[in-house]
C-alpha cells in the first residue's frame, strides 16, 4: 500500500477541482522496454489506478481521462482490436474496486463504434457507481472535442425544428449547456504526458480557460506523486479569466 498523498500548497490556493488528463507514452514506453506497443497500455493501467486514488486522497472532484480519441482508430488494426478488449477487461476488473471506494465512473464519447457487448459493459459499469458521492471519473473515449462542439450544435438545431428554441437565442451558456460534462466544473488543470505540448481536441470547449502541465514521463511512469508535482505547479499560477491581478485583489479583498 503506498503512502497517502500529502500536498503543502501555498496559503490561499487549494488543489484543482477537475484535472483533465491526456496519457501518452504507452507506445514509447513499451518499444523502451522492447514490447509490444500494448504491453505499454497494459502498464498504463496501473498508472491510472495510482492517479486515482491520488486524486481521491487529495479531495479532487473530477478526474477526465483521455482513454481513446476518434483519431486513434486510424491505429494498426490489431492495436485497436487489443484496446478495445483491454478497455473491456479493466471496465470487468476496476469497476467494483471504484465502486467500494465511492468513486463515480462516467463514460463521454460515441459510444456507437463500440461493440454491443463492450456498450454493455459501459452501461452496466455506470450504473453500478451512479449513486456514489465522491471523486467521479470521466472516461473519454472514441472522444473528439469537434464531434462534441458538433453534437452540441445539432441538439441545439433540433430544438429549433421542435419550437423549443428560436436561431437568436444561441449563446456560449446554452450551447455549453448541451456538451459533454457542463454538470460538471469545468477543468481546472490539463496534464499531459511524454513532452508533447497540444491537446490533441481534447475538450477544447471545456478547457478554454484551463492552466497545462506537460511532464516528460512516459505514461506508464507517471504516479499519484507525479500527479503531485503538476499540482504542486498548478498552485503557484495566478487564475485571472480575463481580469487584472489588481481586480483580483480587490475581489479577495
Amino acid at each position: 500500500m503506498s503512502e497517502k498523498l500529502q500536498l503543502s500548497l501555498p496559503a490561499g490556493k487549494s488543489v484543482p477541482r477537475h484535472i483533465a488528463l491526456i496519457m501518452d507514452g504507452n507506445n514509447r514506453w513499451a518499444k523502451k522496454h522492447g514490447k509490444g506497443s500494448l504491453a505499454g497500455h497494459r502498464a498504463g493501467v496501473d498508472s491510472v489506478r495510482s492517479v486515482v486514488q491520488g486524486c481521491a486522497e487529495l479531495g479532487v472532484e473530477v478526474l477526465t481521462l483521455f482513454a481513446f480519441s476518434s483519431e486513434n482508430w486510424q491505429r494498426p488494426p490489431l492495436e485497436v482490436k487489443g484496446l478495445m478488449e483491454l478497455f473491456a477487461f479493466a471496465l470487468d476488473r476496476e469497476v467494483k474496486k471504484l465502486h467500494k471506494h465511492n468513486i463515480k465512473l462516467h463514460v463521454i464519447g460515441d459510444r456507437s463504434r463500440f461493440s454491443q457487448t463492450l456498450q454493455k459493459k459501459i452501461s452496466k459499469a455506470e450504473q453500478m457507481t451512479a449513486e456514489n458521492t465522491g471523486l467521479i471519473v470521466n472516461v473519454a473515449a472514441n472522444y473528439g472535442g469537434k464531434w462534441d462542439i458538433v453534437e452540441a450544435a445539432k441538439c441545439f438545431a433540433q430544438g429549433c425544428l421542435d419550437g423549443q428554441y428560436t436561431p437568436d437565442q444561441l449563446d456560449a451558456d446554452l450551447l455549453g449547456s448541451m456538451i459533454s460534462l457542463s454538470d460538471q466544473p469545468a477543468p481546472d488543470l490539463c496534464i499531459r504526458t511524454a513532452g508533447e505540448q497540444r491537446i490533441s481536441n481534447f475538450l477544447i470547449w471545456q478547457m478554454a480557460y484551463s492552466e497545462y502541465f506537460f511532464s516528460d514521463l512516459l505514461w506508464p511512469d507517471f504516479d499519484k506523486y507525479a500527479l503531485g508535482a503538476a499540482i504542486q505547479s498548478y498552485a503557484t499560477r495566478e487564475r485571472r479569466f480575463g481580469k487584472t491581478s489588481e481586480q483580483l485583489e480587490a475581489d479577495d479583498a
